[in-house]
Parts: C-alpha cells; sequence; structure tokens
C-alpha cells in the first residue's frame, strides 16, 4: 500500500483578514487550524484583493493577487511553484474571482504544478452556461471538492458528474466553546432579564432580516421581554454601490411595526472574542435567509456549534444541520412561520433547552481541530492522487497509439468568398460585408490553395481552382502597375480605400506569389504569379519593416526554389537578410536574443526567413541566428505545464517590461508552427516537430483557457483567445491561420519530394 505523503508546505487561496467577508474569516481560521495540527507543516496563505491598495494582511499571507487582473493570477501560481507548496487549498465562491462567472482562477488552476484541494463554499444547483463551465474546469483541476453538507456531495454527483472519489464532505470548522447558560453574558449588552434573538453576519438584502423584523409585533405580544440584535457590518460591495440604504430600510421598518424599542443594530464587523460574547447572550439565532441554494453559512455552523437554538429557513446547509430536534425550518419570507417557531421556544423552556444541548453535543465534530484533521486526511489523499497519471488538458485526437489530424474542412471559408475575394471579418460564422475584403487575407487564402493543391485530394465541395484564381485575381487588381506597390483594403462595392498599402501587406503579397510559382498547378497561375512578382519586387529595397522584410524573404525563398538564377531576387535576398542580421547584431543579449527591443506580432517569421535564407545560402552563421532566436521564442511562449501561449497583442512582450498574455492570435500559432517545421525539415531535430505539435494543439484546446478555437462544425476558427473566452467571430485571417497551419502539419506527417 502507498503511503501517506508527508506535507512539508501547504498553502491557502481565498480571501483573508482583516478584509471583512465569510471567506476571509475561514481561510484564516482552516489555515491557523491546520498549522496547529501540523506543527511540522509551514502554513502560508494567498489574499485575494478587492482593491488595489490590498490589506494589513498578518505574516501568514505571503502573496496577494488583485481579483481583477488575470496577470496576477498567473504570477501567484509561479509563486507556489517555485515555493514548491505541496498542496494547495483553494477557497472558492463566484464573486470572489475576476472574469466571467470567476473564470480569472483558472488561471492559476492551469498553471501550478501541486495537487489542488478546492473548498466549494457556493454550489448551484441550476449554474449559467459559463458558471457549469467554470466548474467543470475547476473539478478537472482539483484532486479533490470539499463540500460542508451531504447536499453538496449530491449536487456535484448529479449535476456535474463528479466522481464519489474526487468529494470530501467536511463541516464548516468552529471554535470549541462550552456550552453556557445565556443569563450570564447579557449584563454586559444590558439585556439582562430579557430574551435575545440574534443574527449576524455581513448584512445584505439576501439576509431576509425584514421578514424576523415583521415577526417581531407577533412576538412581542406574547412575550414582551424579547429584544432582537442584528449585529453586523453592511457587505463592503454593497456599502460601495449603495451605501447604508438596505440597513436604513430595516430601521425605517422598525419604527413602521412599533418594534424600535425591541430591536438593537449594531453596525460593525466584530472580533471573534466579541463575537463568542454576543453568541453566550443569545436564546434564540435567526436566520431568515432567501436563497434556498447556499449550501454553506458560517454564521449557523458557529451558533450551532455553541449550543443555541435556530429558527432558519429551509436553505441547504439549514435543512441538513437542523434535523432530529436540533432547530426548527420555517418557509421562506414568511414573518408569522418564524414568530410561531420562536414562541413554540419560549412557550417551552425545556424544548428550548433540549434542543441547545442537541445542538452543542452535534457540534463537537465542527470544531476546528475535527476539522482541521479531515481537512489533513483529504490534502493526503489528494497528494497520492497527483501521483498518477497527469490530466490530458485539452480535447485531443488519437487513433490508438497514433496522434492524428483533424480533417480539413473548408466550408466556412466558401461562404466568406464571393466573386471578388474573401471578406476580412465574420460576425460569427456570417461573412461582414462592411469591411470589405484586403490583399492581405486574400494572399493567404491564395497560399492555402497552393499548399492543397500539393497535398491532393481536396476537401469535398472545396471548388478549389475556382478559389484559387478568385484569390490570385484579386492580388492582381491589387497591384498598382505604375508604382510597383500592393493596394490593401477594398470596400464591398470594389472601391480601393486608400493608394497604396503597407508593407507588411506588400510582403504577404510576394510571399504568395512566390508560392505560386512554386506549388500551384495551374500553368496560367504560375505565369501571372511571376509576372506579378517581377513587378513588385524593387519596391521591397525601401521597405523599413523587419516583418516586411521576411515575408517578403519567405517569397523570395519560394521563387528561388523553381528558379535558382534569378539575379533580381539573389540581389534582394542578400540585402534583405543583410538588414536583419543588422538588427540582430544591434539589438541581441544573452537575456533577450532578439532583432527588436519587443517582440510583437507574426514574430516567429523573422526567424524562420533568417533559417530558410541561411540554408539555401550556405551560410552557418544566419542559420544560427534563425535557430537561436526560435529557440527563445519557443521557450517564452509556453506555460509552465506546457501548453503553446503566444505573445498577446494586449501589449506584446517588451525587454525588460511587461508580457501580454491576452489576446492570443491564432497567426502567431500558425507562424510558429511553420518556422518550427522548418527547423525540424532542416536539422531533423525531433525537438523542432515536437513543438510544432504542441503549438497546433493550442487550437484544439491545449491553451490557457483549454478551450478549443477550431469549430469543426463550421470549418472556422475562433479570431483570438480572450482571458475568459473564445471570441466566437470567425474571420479570414484566423481561419486562413488554422487551415494553413493543419496543411504544413500534413506536410509533416506525409512529406511530399517537392517540399522536403
Amino acid at each position: 500500500m502507498t503511503s501517506a505523503p508527508s506535507l512539508k508546505r501547504v498553502a491557502f487561496l481565498g480571501d483573508y483578514v482583516p478584509r471583512q467577508c465569510g471567506i476571509a474569516t475561514f481561510t484564516r481560521d482552516l489555515c491557523e487550524a491546520v498549522s496547529v495540527a501540523a506543527p511540522e507543516a509551514e502554513c502560508y496563505a494567498g489574499a485575494v484583493n478587492d482593491r488595489v491598495e490590498g490589506y494589513d494582511y498578518p505574516s501568514r499571507v505571503r502573496f496577494e493577487l488583485l481579483e481583477k487582473d488575470i496577470d496576477s493570477y498567473r504570477r501567484a501560481a509561479d509563486f507556489l511553484n517555485f515555493n514548491n507548496a505541496d498542496v494547495l487549498c483553494v477557497q472558492h465562491e463566484f464573486g470572489i474571482y475576476g472574469g466571467a462567472a470567476g473564470s480569472h482562477l483558472l488561471a492559476l488552476l492551469k498553471e501550478v504544478r501541486m495537487p489542488v484541494v478546492t473548498t466549494l463554499h457556493t454550489l448551484l444547483q441550476e449554474p449559467t452556461a459559463v458558471q457549469r463551465k467554470v466548474m467543470n474546469e475547476i473539478s478537472q483541476r482539483s484532486e479533490r471538492l470539499v463540500v460542508m453538507a451531504h447536499k453538496g456531495a449530491e449536487i456535484l454527483r448529479e449535476v456535474y458528474a463528479v466522481p464519489d472519489a474526487k468529494i470530501a464532505v467536511i463541516p464548516h470548522g468552529i471554535q470549541d466553546v462550552e456550552l453556557v447558560d445565556s443569563s450570564h453574558a447579557k449584563a454586559q449588552f444590558g439585556v439582562e432579564g430579557r430574551k435575545v434573538l440574534l443574527t449576524f453576519g455581513l448584512i445584505g438584502p439576501g439576509k431576509g432580516i425584514e421578514h424576523a423584523i415583521q415577526s417581531l409585533p407577533q412576538i412581542i405580544q406574547r412575550h414582551p421581554e424579547v429584544v432582537y440584535i442584528i449585529l453586523g457590518a453592511t457587505h463592503p460591495h454593497l456599502l460601495a454601490s449603495e451605501g447604508e440604504r438596505y440597513r436604513l430600510s430595516l430601521e425605517w421598518l422598525a419604527e413602521e411595526q412599533g418594534v424600535k424599542d425591541h430591536l438593537i443594530f449594531d453596525n460593525r464587523f466584530v472580533s471573534p472574542a466579541d463575537l463568542k460574547e454576543f453568541i453566550s447572550a443569545t436564546d434564540i439565532y435567526l436566520t431568515p435567509y432567501l436563497n434556498r441554494e447556499q449550501i454553506t453559512s458560517g454564521t449557523l455552523a458557529q451558533v450551532f456549534g455553541a449550543g443555541r437554538a435556530v429558527v432558519s429557513t429551509p436553505y441547504r446547509h439549514a435543512e441538513e444541520l437542523l434535523v432530529e430536534g436540533r432547530g426548527k425550518l420555517v418557509p421562506f419570507a414568511s414573518p408569522a412561520q418564524i414568530a410561531e417557531a420562536v414562541c413554540e421556544y419560549l412557550d417551552q423552556p425545556d424544548l428550548l433547552q433540549r434542543t441547545q444541548a442537541a445542538a452543542w453535543q452535534a457540534g463537537r465534530e465542527m470544531i476546528w481541530p475535527a476539522v482541521a484533521a479531515r481537512y489533513l486526511e483529504t490534502f493526503q489523499q489528494a497528494s497520492l492522487a497527483r501521483r498518477a497519471p497527469a490530466r490530458t488538458a485539452f480535447a485531443g485526437w488519437t487513433a490508438g497509439n497514433k496522434q492524428e489530424l483533424p480533417h480539413a474542412k473548408l466550408d466556412h471559408l466558401v461562404r466568406m468568398t464571393d466573386s471578388t475575394g474573401i471578406f476580412q471579418h465574420a460576425i460569427y460564422t456570417v461573412p461582414d460585408f462592411h469591411h470589405g475584403y484586403c490583399t492581405d487575407d486574400n494572399a493567404r487564402a491564395f497560399i492555402l490553395c497552393c499548399l492543397l493543391d500539393d497535398l491532393g485530394g481536396h476537401p469535398p465541395g472545396a471548388r478549389l481552382n475556382g478559389l484559387s484564381t478568385t484569390y490570385l485575381a484579386f492580388l492582381a487588381c491589387a497591384l498598382n502597375r505604375d508604382t510597383g506597390g500592393f493596394r490593401n483594403f477594398m470596400s464591398f462595392d470594389r472601391r480601393w480605400l486608400e493608394p497604396a498599402g503597407s508593407e507588411d501587406s506588400h510582403g504577404r503579397a510576394l510571399w504568395a506569389l512566390g508560392t505560386g510559382i512554386a506549388h500551384s498547378h495551374h500553368t496560367g497561375q504560375r505565369h501571372l504569379c511571376f509576372s506579378l512578382f517581377k513587378a513588385a519586387l524593387a519596391r521591397v529595397e525601401a521597405f523599413t519593416s523587419p516583418r516586411a522584410w521576411a515575408f517578403s524573404l519567405l517569397g523570395i525563398h519560394e521563387l528561388l526554389r523553381t528558379f535558382p538564377e534569378a539575379v533580381n531576387a539573389i540581389t534582394m535576398r542578400e540585402v534583405i537578410t543583410g538588414r536583419l542580421v543588422d538588427l540582430w547584431n544591434q539589438c541581441a543579449t544573452t537575456d533577450w536574443p532578439w532583432f527588436e527591443p519587443g517582440a510583437t506580432y507574426d514574430n516567429a517569421r523573422l526567424s524562420q526567413a533568417l533559417l530558410l535564407c541561411g540554408d539555401a545560402m550556405n551560410d552557418a552563421a544566419m542559420k544560427d541566428i534563425g535557430l537561436k532566436s526560435l529557440r527563445w521564442l519557443v521557450s517564452i511562449q509556453k506555460t509552465p505545464t506546457g501548453c503553446f501561449r503566444p505573445i498577446g497583442s494586449n501589449g506584446f512582450c517588451i525587454r525588460d517590461g511587461a508580457r501580454a498574455h491576452f489576446d492570443q492570435q491564432p497567426v502567431e500559432a500558425q507562424a510558429m508552427i511553420f518556422a518550427c517545421l522548418s527547423a525540424y525539415h532542416i536539422t531533423c531535430d525531433p525537438f523542432w516537430s515536437r513543438e510544432a505539435r504542441r503549438a497546433f494543439e493550442w487550437f484544439l484546446g491545449r491553451n490557457d483557457l483549454a478551450l478549443p478555437l477550431y469549430d469543426p462544425i463550421t470549418g472556422g476558427c475562433g479570431d483570438g483567445l480572450h482571458p475568459d473566452r473564445v471570441n466566437e467571430n470567425q474571420g479570414a485571417e484566423s481561419t486562413l491561420a488554422f487551415h494553413i497551419a493543419l496543411a504544413e502539419m500534413t506536410f509533416a506527417q506525409h512529406p511530399l519530394p517537392a517540399r522536403a
């Protein structure tokens, strides 16, 4: 039998005191209890801040993250990995983490290397689609899920299909207190001789306190000695958005009901010591909460375990706890029923005393030492479970032991193309006429057609020859013969929107034409490509964009494979490669082996262009720059768990500065795939083929969100990966990026002599 692993470092994540909320208190109490139960283990916490300035945390808190800053979640994951935590215990509630339904938490869970135990403070029986997606991800990335009631385990099984082996039911921890007579503690609050009702916790509309106040006239009529204490500060988020409106409404209601003299508001977040005194003075605790789905209530657990009679609405936690004479349940929003239950206790002191004793006895299983021992057992089980084979981070594609590629489906590209060319953008899967066409995308589309021509076996209904003719015709129209430059943007009514396009669009057009010269299976297309290429080549010499140089070099490389004596192309290759090498020599250092002070877009094209041209020119130094820079790109575009993570377009990657993780663009994955496959063909080093596959798997869901961008139903590809979702628009650039990448991966599996 495998022995339980020793736990040297246990990390906790959640809100933390002095932040004022129930989860903050729970995280603190659990961390302290585990520390006492396992004195040999180093216990520390990470705190989630809901404000930029944070809080004055105790020394237990070793790291902090900002609720709405997704990068801070990744930095927290790095901290946990670096400090070799043996287990991470996460406190989960949808509202305390940023992103849709708290999805920012997933950015951390996807990168931590230690086993994860997640305590679920909220568990919805009818989640929204986004909440369900987040819960499923949390379940997948946690070795154990802790719920505080058996009803929670039932919901996990039935609603979220979580296996029993993954579920632990551990009650909410409470302080160990003696069962005392309430009369001894009342004097300090000035309520001696009175019967005390209590509600405490952060105040907000969901507490249903108005119904308890409305019950007071009926109670006071039979027991005029009753006083109702409402203890607790208004929830900070409610206070920030609405002020004290809810508390004031309760005070006005007390006046209207004529019970103002029987009601005490204590507007503060009380210390544990003060709370103990308030509970000691209490006879009956009221929880008139309105949300049936509430699976956990820390306040209920504390008062119940202290041996106080409870009158509660039947939310999930109360339903389970207040059985067998340990409390009373009343219908939601029913002041009359609250009054009847309270009066039944006050009318029968013996019943009240028996209920209190039964609650206190049941609460001994909930004291923190007992709860901490069960958490430690769960942590050890999670550590053993983590020794099993690692989880698959994405929905892969396998057939037996051989990995298979998806089948090409060009339906969406056909839908995006009319007689003029391919539309730039889509609104979901529908072509967006408003933005018209561009040379960039028609160049990419023509490259794809040439690659598919080489592969043969065109996808059904692709009409490949007709598509390639349309795209090449667009490029021919885009070239301004008078200037030798390509225009880029064309409106839906076929008007050019600019006299000249960007240097990058010109470079991409040359790349497409070079590809057509080398790979088109149609004589007329090859001849036209050659004619356009010659007319447009000279303009490149005046370019200043490194990426335009790289795109042009890729086109020149293809041209020279067919026409190796083309003097103008050879001369231009020498000029442009020289400029890229000069950039490298001026900028690259040991810590920053790159051509520029920032790594921005289509980065791998710079490495690929030098690598291919260096190999063709027998220039070892040039080839070495290509390999060295590409290997560095690989190293910085990878998560700790091994997923490809392209540099995000929302800020890029700046030397000695920040690095953007989002928005991740499909063209970056395609560029990395093509460059790595080029490196593999030249070096035969299997490292490069593995990296190409890693980047390709990004399209299929092996990424930060474990969500596929490629849609096999439509044949389209999402326009990017945002911090919390896939961009559902399937534009031309993104869809072409996937299909070109798929074609290149297919060549890698089934190389043809012409492309070896």
